[in-house]
C-alpha cells in the first residue's frame, strides 16, 4: 500500500508549526492508530490526549483536516486518498502542547450548574414513577461523552475569546435542558440562562449538532426548547398574569447560582463574587455575569 502523509501540530502556548511525518499505509487503521505510531517511531515526544480508543471517552478530539472529529473513530479509507491529513488541536481551548489543550473550562461551567432539587415521591414507600417518554428524553442527553466537540465548533467562544466567562455552551446547555426538563425537579433555572449563562448568545446555527458524534439533537431538543422556556417565563403576559394569581416568582439567577456545586464545595478555579440573595442574606456566587445582567438579583423577579 502507498504511504500516507500526516502533518500535525506540533508547539506549545508559546507557538509553533505543522510536522509532517510519512508513514506506511496500513489497512484498516484509524487516525489515531497512525499517531500512535508515530509517537512509537520519528516522534516519540508527541503529545496526545486518548484513553478509550473506543469512541466512549472523548479523550481524542482533535480538528482533523479542519473538522472536529474523534481521531479513534475517523478511518484513515474516509479521508481524501492521495492528500495529506492535517491534525491540529481544538482551536477554541487553550494549547498545552501539540495536540493537547486545557478543557478545564468546561468542568468549571458545569460546576455552575445548580443541582438537581426532587420533589415528594408519588408513594409512600418514596418511589417515582416516570413516564416512558421522559426517561428517554433524559437518556438522550446522558449519551454525551463530553468530546467538548460541540463546545469547539460553537462560534460563540471560537471566535470571541470574551465570551467565555458568561457562556455555558451547547455541551451545558443539554445538561441545564436534561434537568429543566426532569418531571421531578423543582429547581428553576431560566433566570440564570438568561442572565449569567448566555443562552440568549446561541443563534442556532446547529453546528454543534453537526459534529457530535453521539447524534445528540442538541439544538433541536435542548438549546431551542430552553429559549422557549426562558422566552416563556419573561414575556408571555398569559405566563405573567398566572404568576400574578396564582402568587408565584421566578427564582432570580443569583438565587439559583448559590445552589451550584461551585458556591457550595468552591475551588481555587471557581471566580467567586459577592452578592445579595432575596431575604437580605449576602453571600459568594459563582461569577459569569453577562453584559446587561441585573446588579440587584430582586430585580431580576419584579416581573414575576
Amino acid at each position: 500500500m502507498a504511504d500516507v502523509t500526516m502533518r500535525i501540530w506540533r508547539g506549545d502556548a508559546d507557538g509553533g508549526d505543522f510536522a509532517e511525518y510519512t508513514m506506511p499505509a496500513v489497512e484498516g487503521e484509524v487516525v489515531l492508530d497512525v499517531v500512535h505510531r508515530i509517537q512509537a517511531g520519528p516522534a516519540p515526544d508527541l503529545a496526545c490526549r486518548w484513553n478509550c480508543k473506543a469512541g466512549k471517552c472523548g479523550s481524542c478530539s482533535a480538528e482533523i483536516n479542519g473538522l472536529p472529529r474523534l481521531m479513534c473513530m475517523t478511518r484513515m479509507d474516509s479521508l481524501p486518498p492521495g492528500e495529506p491529513v492535517t491534525i491540529a488541536p481544538m482551536r477554541t481551548f487553550p494549547l498545552i502542547r501539540d495536540l493537547v489543550t486545557d478543557v478545564s473550562f468546561n468542568f468549571t461551567m458545569a460546576r455552575q450548574i445548580p443541582a438537581f432539587e426532587p420533589r415528594q415521591a408519588d408513594t409512600p414507600d418514596g418511589a417515582f414513577r416516570m413516564q416512558q417518554m421522559d426517561v428517554e428524553r433524559g437518556q438522550e442527553f446522558r449519551k454525551c461523552i463530553e468530546c467538548f466537540m460541540c463546545q469547539n465548533v460553537c462560534h460563540v467562544i471560537r471566535d470571541h475569546e470574551e465570551n467565555k466567562p458568561h457562556y455555558a455552551g451547547p455541551r451545558m446547555f443539554i445538561r441545564y435542558m436534561e434537568l429543566e426538563s426532569h418531571p421531578y425537579d423543582t429547581n428553576d433555572r431560566r433566570e440564570l440562562l438568561r442572565q449569567r449563562m448566555g443562552l440568549g448568545l446561541c443563534n442556532i446555527t446547529k453546528c454543534c449538532t453537526e459534529v457530535c458524534p453521539e447524534h445528540i439533537k442538541i439544538t433541536d431538543n435542548a438549546i431551542i426548547p430552553l429559549k422557549e422556556r426562558v422566552v416563556d417565563s419573561s414575556y408571555d403576559p398569559l405566563a405573567w398574569l398566572g404568576r400574578k394569581i396564582l402568587r408565584r416568582t421566578k427564582k432570580p439567577a443569583a438565587a439559583a447560582a448559590v445552589e451550584a456545586p461551585a458556591f457550595a464545595h468552591p475551588t481555587s478555579e471557581d471566580r467567586l463574587e459577592r452578592t445579595t440573595v432575596p431575604g437580605g442574606a449576602t453571600v459568594s456566587t459563582a461569577a459569569a455575569s453577562a453584559p446587561g445582567a441585573v446588579a440587584d438579583p430582586s430585580a431580576a423577579a419584579s416581573d414575576a
